[in-house]
């Protein structure tokens, strides 16, 4: 498989750093979590004067099989209609691309479909969709492997164009189940803590949802690593993302996670590669049952709570601009130095 070269921030100009953000005219510590975000993407741009440029957010998207078993209320077309749909501009990403300036990349990683030829995605197709994990592996270790390349190739592509800050989306009806049964296997906690409606199911189907999962983990026979256990009830397009949140910290560029799902995925990448943690900025805790006990077991503190759970990527567009807040805060705000204002703490 791929292997990166992640390394964490050098340490020694984070005292330049924080001296330089406690002497802006203000309290030390009175701009609360804009100073930390502030620190964190100065540390990773190892400056500290940083600049954020050309937003990306990259939605792979993919088909389940396991979506066949009924665990999502939605029909199982609607993940290469709304595909299509994000190429026309009216989906509910679009407009927070167009509002704060990201430009949307979408992949096709794995979609039931033949997309035609000049409509915008890119094809990065590993096969139409995995198989049903509730009775075999969802992909083959080589699919992994080939999804985790894809996924760093698309991110190395955005960052070649001028992008040092990026976000990730999906599409993929029944993409929570697959979730859900990684958080269950990756941090211990009971797989009925970590179900919850997807895209809409009432109690009922949450129960149901609950049991076919339950049945596919009990049919697993595997070894129980890391990568057996991503790729037998993994999703094509979770991979990729993986691969290029992975890319996303090689190249040093600042990682804004989005919900349920995504923080799935950099949860599995930090087990690969535990310093891509020190380039993800957590944006938004989402409607998913299971997703603050998820960012709890993390110890990470999502910059919003807005109830959203369509995935996406909009929680994590929706945070930039506190991000942006936070760049402009240590650039444009004066020293006690530079003003005639008298150091008040």
């Amino acid at each position: 498989m791929k292997i990166f070269n992640i390394t964490k921030p050098d340490d020694a100009i984070r005292g330049k750093i924080i001296r330089k953000i406690d002497n802006l005219t203000k309290p030390k510590g009175a701009l609360g979590r804009l100073e930390e975000i502030a620190l964190q993407v100065a540390m990773i741009r190892q400056t500290t004067s940083p600049v954020l440029r050309n937003p990306h957010n990259i939605i792979f998207a993919a088909d389940h099989g396991i979506a066949d078993e009924g665990v999502s209320l939605s029909p199982k077309e609607v993940t290469w209609q709304q595909t299509l749909h994000f190429l026309k501009g009216g989906g509910g990403v679009n407009f927070l691309c167009r509002q704060h300036g990201f430009t949307l990349k979408v992949v096709d990683a794995g979609v039931d479909y033949d997309f035609p030829a000049g409509s915008g995605i890119i094809d990065r197709k590993v096969r139409k969709g995995t198989a049903n994990f509730r009775y075999g592996p969802a992909m083959t270790r080589a699919e992994l492997k080939q999804c985790i390349e894809h996924g760093a190739a698309v991110v190395r592509d955005s960052f070649n164009e001028g992008c040092n800050i990026i976000s990730f989306g999906e599409m993929g009806i029944g993409n929570t189940s697959p979730s859900s049964v990684w958080m269950s296997y990756f941090t211990g906690i009971p797989l009925e803590n970590c179900v919850g409606a997807g895209s809409g199911l009432d109690s009922e189907g949450v129960r149901r949802k609950y049991s076919i999962l339950k049945k596919a983990m009990k049919n697993y026979s595997g070894d129980r690593s890391l990568l057996d256990i991503v790729s037998y009830f993994g999703g094509f397009e979770m991979v990729m993302a993986i691969g290029g949140m992975l890319e996303a910290a090689e190249l040093k560029m600042v990682i804004l996670v989005d919900g349920f799902i995504m923080t799935n995925c950099i949860l599995v990448a930090s087990m690969l590669y535990p310093q891509v943690l020190d380039y993800a900025i957590f944006a938004h805790q989402g409607d998913e049952a299971g997703h603050r006990q998820l960012l709890e077991y993390m110890n990470v503190k999502p910059l919003l709570s807005l109830g959203l759970r369509l995935g996406e990527g909009t929680g994590a567009i929706c945070a930039y601009p506190v991000v942006d807040s936070a760049v402009r805060m240590i650039n444009e705000m004066d020293s006690f130095q530079e003003t005639n204002v008298t150091k008040y703490f």
